[in-house]
């Protein structure tokens, strides 16, 4: 890799700055491509955006810019998409500093922005140093998420269509998903759960999906995957609640169309889980309503988070028991308690359910027994 460093003006890299349909956006004259493909959509905040403007407006230093050149005499961004973007829409008239929009400066104002010289290295070197580098000198900023990179990585035709689909501000994926995905589609998060859901059906990981794929024309399989998982969702629980947005819908998919959790819940009709749904609701024993869709799903009891006995409860009891387990003196799966330990410490015991909730047991004082560690960990329902 070879690099070289040189001084090149605002009024230069906004030269041609143009943004075309499909996202593409260029300048310096049509020769620097601002946003390759496998970059991230614009993210920086206003306040950010605007403390570029004025640190240019002031004549302080900005950061280094990094761009790559390509093998037609171009340039693309490696590092500094966001600031030169913030400087382009700003001179193009998008958005106003202070109130102030680049044609209400003065013409001494606009040329101490246009004669602004940016700090620029120029990156010559084949596919995997220039990746190399961009991986290396995004470590700090703002930082890449992994399925930034990963895009970088796998960069070509495929990877351009699936992020139409599910990168772009208001794309169709967040406008069918986002009461389910969590995230934001121009960070990527979008892309990386259907993805992970994909490789998951197909036992894979992401990076050898994305592989695969890289070179084909469009990305229909995974849309038409996701819309499906999604439709399924939507089925199962037409009745929408906050909490199921980013759940591992796809994993469970894949898990339910494997047969996995046959005769469980969500094996029912939309109605029976619905009620199912509402019973485990009103159960004052069960904490999490996220976890109520795991339990449906997985028949799991440990992801209701079911209420636990407190500690003065805990401690009436375990002083009624002597500070005893009930379980040491008989068997439990074939065994006792080793070495014939009978009295233990308050900290070596676990406040427990005599009657299981699944059998209609409560968290009250005259359900609860104090186990040691041991015999609560095996004991059974």
């Amino acid at each position: 890799m070879q690099i070289t460093r040189r001084q090149i003006l605002i009024r230069d890299v906004v030269h041609g700055y143009d943004v075309e349909s499909d996202g593409h956006v260029v300048g310096y004259g049509g020769r620097l491509d601002i946003r390759p493909i496998y970059q991230r959509e614009f993210c920086y905040k206003d306040k950010q955006r605007d403390a570029v403007i004025d640190t240019v407006r002031k004549g302080f230093p900005l950061n280094v810019i990094y761009w790559a050149t390509k093998s037609d005499g171009g340039f693309e961004v490696l590092d500094g998409q966001q600031r030169i973007l913030s400087i382009c829409q700003y001179v193009n008239g998008d958005y106003a500093v202070d109130y102030r929009f680049y044609h209400n400066l003065t013409e001494p104002e606009k040329n101490r922005i246009l004669d602004y010289p940016l700090d620029v290295y120029l990156c010559e070197g084949d596919d995997e140093e220039k990746l190399g580098w961009f991986k290396t000198i995004n470590i700090s900023g703002e930082k890449l998420t992994d399925q930034e990179l990963r895009n970088a990585v796998y960069a070509g035709v495929w990877t351009v269509a699936a992020k139409k689909l599910f990168s772009a501000n208001n794309c169709v994926a967040y406008r069918i998903g986002k009461e389910y995905v969590s995230g934001t589609p121009i960070r990527q998060d979008f892309l990386e759960t259907a993805l992970s859901w994909i490789a998951n059906k197909e036992g894979k990981t992401i990076e050898l999906y994305m592989a695969e794929h890289q070179n084909k024309e469009d990305a229909d399989e995974l849309w038409n995957y996701f819309e499906t998982v999604i439709d399924w969702v939507k089925e199962k629980f037409p009745n929408y609640r906050r909490e199921m947005k980013g759940l591992p819908w796809g994993i469970w998919y894949n898990e339910c169309m494997n047969g996995e959790h046959k005769g469980q819940i969500i094996d029912e009709s939309p109605s029976v889980i619905e009620a199912h749904f509402r019973d485990l609701l009103d159960d004052d024993e069960v904490q999490s309503v996220k976890g109520i869709y795991t339990y449906i799903v997985t028949g799991l009891e440990k992801n209701l988070n079911l209420r636990q006995f407190d500690v003065k409860i805990a401690r009436k009891v375990y002083e009624r028991q002597g500070h005893k387990c009930p379980y040491c003196d008989r068997s439990v799966d074939g065994r006792t308690y080793p070495e014939g330990k009978t009295e233990y410490e308050f900290e070596e015991m676990e406040a427990d359910h005599i009657l299981p909730w699944n059998a209609g047991g409560k968290t009250e004082e005259d359900n609860c027994q104090m186990l040691c560690k041991y015999h609560n960990g095996h004991k059974g329902g």
